[in-house]
């Protein structure tokens, strides 16, 4: 299954003939409808439609296709409506004017102070009554169809480079991890011979008050007390997993997102730990390399769907 990226944009048109201009006998230019979509991350599935009065009311349709096709997101679909140049300047027909002259009548014989329409209102009522007689249904969710196709190919397509991305990182962050876990047994060994030349100069020291015995045992104690403090073994075989984890959910695909931004979570937990105990200059930059990683990893991730 493909990951796909939360961001993308498409777009598409189409054109209709109104049901007027053959029984009316006349030349109509075609309707345009023009459908964009465009989506960015977001947490949960947020939809936007804007939509001209025409169309408004096929917005539960347009919902429903895309929650059929989108799961995560910031989605907003607009829709431009252009119609045919006639149906918009187009003289009102005899029919039409005399309807509106007897609207206009009875309202003010209720309304005295009503004003009287104006030419561009009359226009504006006639192009609106040849736009109505378009049913622009099946055209719309056609189109709708087509434009959510081309979004969802885009968002593949970006998803594809995302997990390219994610997975160079992770050898990454594998070698790191590599060069890490040698680093903790040095470190022990040469803390613990530094405690056994302090013992030893103890040893040698003419102090009373020091039993050699005392002496040994603390440098001991001391020893194993810095080995557990700097063994970051469990750190290191977390981290492996958490990264076996991310790589399995990148090769399967699908909804992934939420769950690979918590494994980025826990190894952000787990660099920061190995950074706190760390006893030497190397592993201090060990984990500084691995915390630029996975903060550059966050930031693809949270585009996932």
């Amino acid at each position: 299954m493909p990951v796909y990226s939360m961001t993308g944009f498409a777009s598409a048109q189409c054109s209709a003939v109104g049901p007027d201009s053959e029984s009316e006998g006349k030349d109509s230019t075609p309707g345009r409808l023009g459908l964009e979509v465009r989506s960015v991350n977001s947490r949960y599935l947020d939809l936007t439609f804007r939509l001209p009065e025409e169309l408004r009311a096929f917005e539960p349709a347009l919902r429903d296709l895309v929650n059929a096709r989108i799961k995560r997101g910031k989605l907003e679909m607009r829709a431009v409506l252009e119609s045919g140049s006639q149906a918009t300047l187009a003289e009102p027909d005899t029919r039409l004017l005399q309807r509106l002259g007897a609207l206009q009548e009875r309202i003010k014989a209720w309304l005295p102070e009503v004003r009287t329409l104006s030419v561009a209102e009359i226009i504006g009522f006639s192009s609106g009554q040849r736009v109505a007689r378009h049913d622009w249904r099946e055209d719309l969710l056609a189109l709708a169809e087509q434009t959510l196709a081309a979004l969802c190919s885009a968002r593949e397509r970006e998803g594809a480079r995302l997990a390219v991305m994610l997975l160079a990182h992770i050898g990454q962050l594998r070698v790191l991890a590599t060069q890490a876990g040698p680093l903790v047994p040095q470190l022990v060994a040469q803390q613990r011979q530094r405690f056994l030349d302090r013992w030893q100069e103890a040893m040698a020291l003419p102090d009373p008050g020091v039993a050699p015995q005392a002496a040994q045992e603390r440098a001991l104690t001391e020893a194993t007390a810095f080995a557990l403090r700097i063994d970051v073994a469990e750190e290191l075989t977390r981290l492996h997993s958490h990264l076996d984890e991310i790589e399995r959910l990148l090769h399967k695909g699908g909804e992934i997102g939420k769950r690979l931004d918590f494994l980025i979570q826990e190894l952000h937990r787990e660099a920061n730990t190995l950074g706190s105990k760390s006893a030497a200059l190397e592993l201090t930059h060990i984990s500084v390399d691995m915390k630029v990683l996975i903060e550059q990893m966050r930031e693809q991730v949270q585009n996932l769907e």
